[in-house]
């Protein structure tokens, strides 16, 4: 004996559009902003909604006065429709004869500053190249929700751990110690790492809070030494603009200070000795299918990202995946 089955509803147009709707008040983040992207009334994407879930037999949201959450059904159906959507897309551009051809928008969450600055270049080579996509480019130092906010693929600074996803490694941010002329007072800098612990201490609290670790070159033993320091901040520009003002010494992105070193406002210290490189990972979520515009983003990103000023290529390490 079989138990009741679920309504089922010719594949069409209509089931498209119900999907496309979906996919877009997930991304809108609720059903008024969808409404408006979409150029209709939000009871029509309400009934849209409503008619969707009654067709799946499932529910895909929990919604509340102040607030809107995709139920467990709704995060597979979200991921689903995503890929379906994104293939129907293809065929559409493969029968046209345009399938290599960027299209469309795409959705780069990436580290902060390294968003700022460094990359603010092959974005530019990325679009002049593609006028036929646009960027949301998202400044922030955490770690991306794919489904939830509708993001295509990050930029991290820092180790990926997440099996969930592909990572391939960019490039590497070699680190440096810094300071400010005469911060340790008479004479030349200091050349040893041992001679650094003494020094008033700034901190970068996403990497280093209250131990500092160095390496001499080419690699030996590491030495490290406990520090209290008088500022802990989560900017590189901060703790950069910190460093200038004399307030304490700093391991800090090379990238970032490479114009300070070269006009002599700040001075590399222990020269022989660096922090543990920090490794620069492209990342997005696994999927059948990945449209032109990410493909031709991730392309271009490898090519150009460990050639910019004050980073270097990746150690060798096992890639975690390769776009389709």
């Amino acid at each position: 004996m079989t138990g009741p089955s679920r309504p089922t509803v010719p594949f069409s147009a209509d089931r498209i559009e119900l999907m496309q709707t979906f996919v877009r008040i997930v991304e809108a983040g609720s059903l008024s902003a969808a409404a408006s992207q979409l150029g209709t009334t939000q009871p029509t994407v309400s009934r849209r909604l409503q008619a969707l879930e009654r067709a799946l037999g499932v529910r895909l949201l929990q919604r509340s006065t102040h607030a809107m959450k995709l139920t467990g059904d709704g995060e597979r159906c979200f991921a689903y429709a995503k890929d379906l959507l994104d293939r129907w897309r293809a065929m559409e551009h493969d029968l046209a004869g345009t399938q290599d051809e960027p299209r469309g928008t795409l959705r780069v969450l990436v580290a902060h500053a390294f968003g700022q600055d460094q990359l603010i270049a092959p974005l530019t080579e990325y679009l002049r190249r593609y006028p036929g996509v646009a960027v949301e480019w998202m400044l922030h130092d955490r770690r991306p929700d794919f489904i939830a906010e509708g993001i295509d693929c990050a930029i991290r600074v820092g180790v990926v751990d997440d099996p969930a996803v592909v990572a391939l490694r960019l490039a590497e941010v070699p680190r440096i110690a810094i300071a400010a002329p005469g911060l340790w007072g008479e004479g030349p800098a200091p050349a040893h790492a041992r001679d650094l612990r003494t020094l008033p201490w700034l901190a970068l609290r996403t990497y280093y809070r209250d131990e500092v670790v160095l390496t001499p070159s080419p690699d030996g033993r590491p030495h490290r030494f406990a520090i209290r320091p008088q500022l802990s901040t989560d900017s590189l520009y901060a703790l950069r603009n910190a460093a200038l003002a004399g307030l304490g010494a700093a391991l800090i992105s090379r990238w970032v200070v490479a114009a300070d070193l070269e006009h002599g406002s700040l001075v590399q210290l222990a020269p022989r000795w660096r922090a543990a490189p920090l490794p620069v990972y492209l990342v997005y979520p696994q999927a059948r299918y990945y449209p032109a515009r990410l493909r031709r983003f991730i392309e271009l990103m490898r090519a150009k990202v460990p050639t910019l000023v004050g980073l270097a290529p990746p150690s060798p390490v096992a890639r975690r995946g390769r776009p389709a």
